[in-house]
């Protein structure tokens, strides 16, 4: 069985190097994904997936099979920007083929996962019973907007009574296992205005907010460890001032902090660890965590809090196991880890939200993914076929 699932997946080789280049070259920013959703069911279709549809969120889905035991196999099929187009060596949206590697926009985060599942799932299909398995094949959307609401809302509504998820995020060949949570945190800071010529009649935010920063920069490096999740962090990102012109102090200052969040770091520490800072003005100073209601390209408005919580998965899970051992058959000749991501994923909904077991298995790596190197190598989802045709298998074995 293992040799008949590892040549199938060399002969999907071209098929599944031109899938993804197609859908490479299709853009598909955050809320901007129809056409992607639209090509990935068309692929399903033509592969005989026994179900293929858009759910009204705008999530693509495929099924294979009609067991009782049933699989989430996720890549979101949105991507960030492409930044200055002149720092690009070659088309972000060509999906040009260069020494092995498919290269643009999405080739490792994350259109290379949508195409090995779909591939994955068509293998397993062919291969095995799946008389106790229902494979769903997901392309959540809004991932990089906003991590886990679209994933969410396909696990809960769309298909329902999920047991395991397993996501395509690059993992380099390796079993993940979780990551740090990450959470929005903005601070705003009043001031009073007054005309340029004479500041000290007024009370400048900016000044206010610059004390507070630096108490955050050296908050940074005092953050708490995990052992195998590694330190939290927090980086301002963004700073905005209000003014009523260039030429008076301005009353107001926001900034925005990317806070990532450690095994025992939560919400409500993370808050309390600003509000106890030397620069923190409790008269002039708020903390809010934003609400995210950006529709998506059908229309749809789900809200959610900008807090995602820190999961892990426990390295005995008979989820981990199974996917340790699909790996070692799908790479036969190296040694896969058990390892975590340093960013974020859908993972805090499916596992650190709704607590269905979750790893992950991808064909790139993490230090491609949000660059102008954005690639995947053409052999590496050959292998991710493979894991994922081998999985279902595993998870049996570990009952």
């Amino acid at each position: 069985m293992n040799s008949t699932i590892l040549k199938k997946a060399e002969d999907c080789r071209k098929a599944c190097a031109d899938f993804l280049r197609d859908l490479v070259r299709v853009q598909s920013f955050s809320t901007g994904e129809k056409e992607v959703a639209l090509r990935i069911k068309k692929e399903m279709e033509k592969l005989g997936f026994d179900q293929a549809w858009i759910d009204d969120y705008g999530n693509v889905i495929g099924r294979i099979g009609q067991g009782p035991t049933r699989i989430v196999y996720d890549g979101h099929i949105d991507t960030v920007g492409i930044g200055n187009r002149e720092s690009w060596p070659y088309h972000p949206f060509e999906g040009k083929v260069e020494e092995g590697y498919i290269y643009g926009r999405g080739a490792s985060d994350n259109k290379a996962a949508s195409a090995v599942q779909v591939y994955g799932a068509k293998i397993f299909q062919e291969t095995c019973s799946t008389k106790d398995f229902s494979i769903f094949v997901v392309g959540s959307i809004q991932e990089e907007d906003c991590d886990g609401l679209a994933l969410k809302y396909a696990l809960e509504k769309s298909i329902g009574n999920v047991h395991f998820v397993c996501m395509g995020e690059a993992t380099d060949l390796n079993v993940y296992r979780g990551h740090r949570g990450r959470m929005e945190i903005k601070v705003r800071a009043k001031g009073r205005s007054c005309h340029g010529s004479a500041p000290e009649r007024g009370t400048n935010a900016i000044y206010k907010m610059t004390k507070l920063i630096q108490d955050l920069e050296a908050l940074n490096e005092r953050l708490q460890t995990d052992a195998f999740l590694g330190k939290g962090t927090l980086a301002v990102t963004h700073i905005t001032a209000q003014t009523p012109s260039l030429c008076a102090v301005p009353d107001g200052c926001e900034i925005h902090i990317d806070r990532r969040l450690t095994w025992g770091e939560d919400k409500a520490l993370a808050i309390k660890q600003i509000h106890d800072l030397p620069g923190f003005d409790h008269d002039a100073m708020e903390i809010v965590v934003p609400i995210y209601k950006t529709p998506s390209y059908t229309g749809k408005i789900l809200q959610t809090e900008c807090f995602f919580p820190t999961w892990v998965l426990p390295e005995k899970h008979p989820l981990v196991r199974a996917g340790h051992e699909a790996a070692k058959k799908a790479t036969p000749e190296q040694k896969p880890i058990i390892d975590k991501w340093v960013f974020s994923t859908n993972g805090v909904s499916s596992m650190g939200q709704l607590n269905i077991p979750t790893i992950g298995y991808g064909p790139a790596k993490e230090d491609d993914a949000h660059t102008t190197n954005d690639r995947v190598k053409i052999d590496d989802l050959v292998k991710s076929m493979a894991f994922y045709a081998f999985l279902p298998g595993e998870i049996g074995s570990q009952k």
